[in-house]
């Protein structure tokens, strides 16, 4: 990827300066929100926090704030750039850990070397935050400041420029160990790089289980030796070797490992060539690696290399650590981050690489396949589970340890918090999940032979959702089975064309479709050759307890075979879409997005109904609004008249439903406008089921959501079908495929008990 000067400082400069802003998490808009937020109520909280200290983190933002600090004297490898030269890093900073963790940042940066002044400056800023991130601080003083300050304070201090890289580099280290089976403990290991990350990197590879007599470093004058004067300090010291060896090309001989924190094209592909079998290099000096990945792969064959770039296997990206190890410590009101947190993250990240890539993540990347081998020893940094597998590890360990506050006595509930305060989507269909694991359904996949399709439906049968049905040709299915790698052992392969019950399921159909100009032959000919019908057969008569498709087919035509064999639920008069339309504060039922073009005030009716039951099955409480250009009568037309009337047809029906309209989508979800200009409406405090007044409004409506305005979108849900009929989006992730399998099984449930 090139990228211009011009565009950086026009992504900097653009709209709002700089990269952050400050947003009010509570609402601040009557003068009775003014005197909660400030005077006279905020006394209140003032009081408790006078009575007991730790109510400091119930009633004020610290146990979610940290500080990232620094003099700028060491500011990635442009060095000493000064305090306002670094902002933009450490702005940058905030993003990461807000983006990754939902971790709120100050960045401040300090206009002195003076190491003193600089630990007495962070100890008086205490009070306000949970946590300390000292950032691009040049060696030896990081080292001064960091101690001290761990020492001195009650809060937990980091210095990422240190531990980030050696966490990350740590969990890579164990993985590659693994893969060419050596033992930690023998390996000999060579460091180019005696500063703050080197030496971290070192002290943290001994606390892994490295023998530090295996240790060669190395800096700019050579392999720091016993006996060594020039360019020394106490931290090199400890890393002082006794060895003949006097240069990086004489220590490398023989050694197991490289791991680079330094400057570009320091290692050659001879010196590569010298090192042990299934050498592993960990070049992580950025932007140009010790050596270019090009350049150490064609040196040798076997070689597990790494660096510190996103273009290149195996990238070292401290984003990895910082934020997530942050989040666990601030959950528990950690004391401080200790070494066994620190290790705790680091084999939390080993054992994720050995866990099963998503799509999204395979797709973020550009890579078709990705898992656990010479390319591929640690997560990818945009790998979402990287939060719920390294908080929850090092929150553990603060507890374990005894420098946390505050205990967590359920885990999973803990996971499922953090998967909450990223997203709502995510929220909701952990319900639907747990409801599925509960009673799982047999689901048919008239796609059955597309990888996709088998990833999905294997991963939803180890997770106890389902029991997958592949329908297609078998050896067509085994043999792309084989080709991805994927174990088929817990599926069921039909084949239409050898299944037993095929003439039955010919005739069934033909007995359905004869009086609406289907002849036998055609009857034959869908129901061996077409896919969905097949499916849609086998969920009528039975032999399977619902379907989805979609993944490669057209909506209609996934729809149509459905709607001809299983036919509506008797409870409704018409088959409709919707979206779930989520955001970080709440979740939105869109409907109708994807069936009927301009629905009558009857099926408008019907598609309310159908939405507001559909709410209920995800354990929300509808509250519907029909919406239209108009506001109560405020431009009487034609839609809007159809949309007022559906409400009265909507209340004789299911006068259990809370429903309103006509109204504008505006005063729909925003209370106040509610509130202070329609007191009289039934909703008060918001929609959260939107019913469009045709599919042009629908379909728009939630795509420009999803697209532009950064909302999560699950489904499309078909509703008012007999039973559980589901279609994807074309080119549908294994994400999207595993919500519709869990919907799909939630539906089913619903419709035996109905």
């Amino acid at each position: 990827m090139k990228l211009r000067d011009e565009d950086a400082l026009e992504y900097h400069s653009g709209k709002r300066k700089g990269k952050i802003e400050v947003i009010a998490t509570k609402p601040c808009a009557t003068q009775r929100d003014l005197s909660l937020a400030y005077t006279p109520g905020v006394a209140v909280p003032c009081l408790e926090i006078a009575k007991d200290f730790n109510n400091v983190f119930e009633y004020t933002a610290k146990a979610n704030l940290v500080a990232v600090i620094s003099n700028g004297t060491a500011v990635l490898g442009l060095g000493d750039i000064g305090p306002e030269a670094g902002k933009p890093v450490m702005e940058g900073k905030g993003v990461l850990f807000k983006t990754f963790a939902d971790v709120d940042v100050f960045d401040i940066e300090l206009r002195s070397k003076d190491v003193d002044e600089i630990i007495r400056t962070v100890q008086v800023l205490e009070p306000t935050f949970g946590g300390i991130n000292l950032e691009d601080i040049k060696a030896p003083e990081c080292f001064i400041i960091e101690e001290t300050l761990k020492e001195t304070l009650d809060i937990p201090v980091f210095h990422d420029d240190q531990h980030g890289t050696a966490i990350i580099s740590g969990a890579a280290l164990l993985n590659a160990c693994e893969l060419v089976e050596k033992d930690i403990s023998r390996l000999r290991i060579v460091f180019n790089g005696a500063g703050a990350s080197g030496i971290a990197c070192a002290k943290f590879y001994v606390r892994l289980g490295a023998d530090p007599k295996n240790i060669i470093m190395c800096d700019s004058k050579g392999v720091v030796y016993k006996g060594r004067t020039e360019g020394m300090n106490p931290y090199k010291e400890q890393f002082a070797s006794d060895t003949s060896a006097r240069t990086l090309e004489e220590a490398l001989v023989g050694a197991d490992v490289f791991t680079g924190v330094s400057v570009a094209n320091v290692l050659s592909q001879d010196m590569v060539r010298s090192m042990a079998d299934n050498p592993i290099i960990f070049a992580m000096a950025n932007p140009d690696p010790e050596i270019s990945y090009e350049a150490a792969v064609a040196a040798r064959k076997d070689v597990i290399m790494a660096t510190g770039r996103s273009d290149y296997p195996n990238q070292v990206n401290n984003v990895l650590g910082f934020p997530f190890i942050f989040r666990g410590a601030l959950d528990v009101y950690a004391r401080a981050i200790n070494e066994e947190m620190k290790v705790a993250a680091s084999r939390a990240l080993a054992a994720l690489a050995k866990e099963e890539v998503p799509d999204s993540v395979k797709r973020a990347y550009g890579a078709k396949d990705m898992k656990f081998g010479r390319e591929y020893i640690i997560p990818k940094p945009l790998d979402p589970r990287v939060l719920t597998w390294v908080a929850p590890a090092v929150a553990k360990a603060a507890i374990d340890t005894g420098v946390a506050r505050k205990a967590i006595d359920d885990w999973e509930e803990y996971r499922r918090q953090l998967d909450i305060r990223m997203g709502r989507s995510k929220e909701i269909m952990l319900h639907v999940f747990q409801k599925a694991t509960k009673a799982p359904k047999r689901i048919a996949f008239p796609e059955g032979s597309h990888p996709r399709i088998m990833k999905a439906a294997v991963l939803a049968s180890d997770e106890g959702i389902a029991t997958p049905i592949l329908i297609g040709n078998e050896k067509e299915i085994r043999t792309t089975a084989e080709e991805h790698g994927i174990d088929l052992s817990s599926a069921t392969i039909v084949d239409p064309k050898s299944f037993p019950n095929v003439g039955d399921y010919i005739e069934e159909y033909y007995q359905l479709r004869q009086r609406k100009g289907v002849l036998y032959v055609e009857a034959s000919k869908r129901i061996l050759s077409n896919r969905n019908y097949f499916g849609a057969m086998m969920v009528h008569r039975g032999d399977a307890d619902g379907m989805i498709s979609g993944l490669t087919s057209h909506y209609p035509d996934t729809i149509r075979p459905a709607l001809e064999i299983i036919g509506k639920d008797e409870r409704y008069q018409r088959v409709s879409g919707l979206y779930i339309i989520t955001t970080k504060r709440t979740s939105y039922f869109l409907a109708d997005t994807t069936v009927n073009i301009d629905p009558s005030a009857e099926e408008l009716a019907d598609i309310a109904i159908c939405a507001a039951d559909t709410a209920l099955q995800f354990n929300v409480k509808p509250v519907v609004a029909m919406l239209s250009f108009s506001n109560f009568g405020s431009t009487p037309a034609e839609s809007s008249l159809r949309m007022r009337e559906a409400v009265e047809l909507v209340r004789r029906r299911r006068p259990d439903i809370v429903i309103d309209g006509e109204m504008q989508a505006d005063t729909a979800v925003v209370p106040d406008i509610l509130s202070e200009t329609f007191p009289f409406s039934l909703i008060q405090g918001g929609a959260n089921v939107l019913i469009f007044p045709s599919l042009d409004a629908g379909n728009i409506a939630y795509k420009l959501l999803n697209r532009i305005g950064n909302a999560g979108a699950i489904g499309p849900i078909l509703m008012g079908l007999k039973k559980a009929v589901h279609v994807l989006q074309r080119g549908a992730d294994i994400n999207d495929i595993m919500n519709m399998i869990a919907i799909a099984v939630m539906d089913a449930e619903r419709n035996n008990k109905t």
